[in-house]
């Protein structure tokens, strides 16, 4: 018997045998638990998990795939992998047990989401959509890979959805200017938003620089980390992807203006955060500044899409373009492809010169 009764406070208590990934036997013990069903209920769970025996509820697998894939994951890209699953799919499918789970168990669940309209009536967007199958798609592909489901019934029920390109929006280097004149009452809005405009770096990487990021000898600032809040506490990662780790050429000007800005922090340390502001006062000073400057509000990730613009507006190439904002080319080619207009034609022009035998 595993399950046992503690006499002192009437609670249950579980002590069982298991065997760990290496195959050694060890002892696990769970207290606390109100009755004697409740204790077999967890012990029954528990020994399904150990040994892999998908005849257990969607919900007990999730746990199995958390514990599998959160060590793996920055904690902010696992807390939105978790509110999806605990939202959008626990609850539909958590009592049911994952081999049993079929397609057409899917296209149900996935035609309550298509007909959910908010309070003014409108659903979920399609790239959302997209992204809560695909969440749903890869926990059953883990079951499928590591521990032996026959097959991924989300797949068999294909995807709905689909992923939209959100309209790029972006300044002229006049706009910007306007706006950033409207900045020169606030020196921190000021410096931020040259940063932003004029390197073309991410939001997260502007707020996690240090002075020990810059090289003012080179004329450099190194891009290594990124800032996030989360559950109320400030969090530095590394930045989103192995090609934002980068070294940043800044023009003279900025090296000039950001030395201005060092030198009115008092008492500033290397490894101290320059910009000690967040995400929603950028935000605000960009409805400030834009409203002020009588100029159209953009996002603040649009300033890096501005950034972007400029320099393909000034002739440069994909490749140096995606090396200097930590982009894959192919992604500069594809998003911003109508924008290299002129070069294509320039193109087209010497290919005659050459058809010709210019």
């Amino acid at each position: 018997m595993s399950v046992y009764k503690n006499k002192e406070n009437g609670t249950w208590y579980v002590m069982t045998l298991y065997r760990d990934w290496t195959g050694a036997k060890k002892q696990k013990c769970k207290r606390g638990f109100n009755t004697r069903r409740e204790a077999l209920e967890w012990e029954h769970k528990f020994l399904q998990q150990c040994t892999g025996d998908l005849n257990m509820t969607f919900e007990a697998f999730v746990e199995i795939y958390t514990n599998d894939l959160r060590v793996r994951l920055k904690e902010s890209t696992w807390q939105t992998k978790e509110n999806i699953i605990e939202n959008k799919i626990i609850p539909y499918f958590g009592k049911r047990k994952i081999n049993e789970i079929t397609a057409k168990d899917v296209i149900a669940w996935q035609n309550e989401l298509l007909t959910y309209r908010d309070e003014k009536n409108n659903p979920y967007s399609k790239s959302y959509l997209k992204t809560l199958h695909n969440q749903l798609s890869a926990i059953f592909n883990h079951a499928v890979r590591f521990y032996e489901l026959p097959f991924n019934p989300a797949a068999r029920a294909g995807n709905m959805g689909s992923e939209e390109r959100m309209q790029i929006l972006f300044w002229t280097k006049e706009e910007y200017q306007k706006f950033a004149k409207e900045m020169m009452d606030k020196p921190v809005s000021y410096y931020a938003f040259q940063m932003l405009y004029w390197t073309g770096i991410r939001e997260g990487e502007l707020l996690a620089l240090t002075p020990a990021d810059f090289d003012f000898n080179r004329g450099t600032v190194d891009i290594t980390k990124t800032y996030q809040r989360l559950n109320g506490a400030d969090v530095i990662t590394s930045p989103k992807t192995k090609k934002s780790k980068r070294t940043v050429q800044m023009p003279d000007f900025l090296c000039v203006e950001m030395q201005e800005y060092f030198n009115m922090q008092y008492g500033l340390k290397k490894d101290d955060r320059i910009f000690t502001i967040t995400k929603s006062y950028l935000h605000r000073e960009m409805d400030r500044g834009a409203q002020a400057a009588g100029i159209k509000r953009i996002r603040i990730h649009d300033l890096r899409h501005s950034h972007i613009s400029l320099l393909i507006d000034m002739g440069f190439s994909a490749v140096a373009i995606a090396d200097r904002v930590g982009h894959e080319s192919i992604e500069i080619t594809y998003r911003y492809a109508h924008m290299f207009t002129s070069q294509q034609k320039e193109m087209a022009n010497q290919l005659n010169n050459i058809n010709k035998g210019e």
